[in-house]
């Protein structure tokens, strides 16, 4: 399975939506998410990874902020707030949704 940001943007901009499923297998789904000057997302049901693709801004996860860039890598466990703040108009990210809901627990 082969997926290019190219593509996933495209995708994205077709569908009319900040974010868009690409790909699912499993437990396992993979987005791309582009929100535009604000970021609403509420708690998930499952835990959460974030690749971003391209952009900088803070993080918050959990009552802690961070500063992000392209590469990163940002873990949410499931139902944990969070959400992008401040972040540069060319922001977006890949988002890997996995496991049950509820989350995995510690390891």
């Amino acid at each position: 399975m082969h997926i290019s940001t190219r593509t996933a943007h495209k995708e994205l901009k077709d569908s009319g939506k900040l974010f868009k499923e690409l790909f699912k297998h499993g437990s396992m789904s993979l987005e791309i998410y582009k929100p535009v000057n604000s970021d609403l997302q509420k708690p998930h049901d499952r835990d959460e990874i974030y690749f971003i693709i391209s952009g900088s801004g803070n993080f918050i996860n959990d009552g802690k902020r961070t500063q992000f860039q392209p590469g990163d890598f940002l873990f949410v466990p499931a139902g944990v707030d969070h959400g992008f703040e401040n972040f540069s108009a060319d922001f977006s990210t890949w988002v890997i949704f996995y496991g049950p809901k509820g989350g995995e627990g510690e390891s």
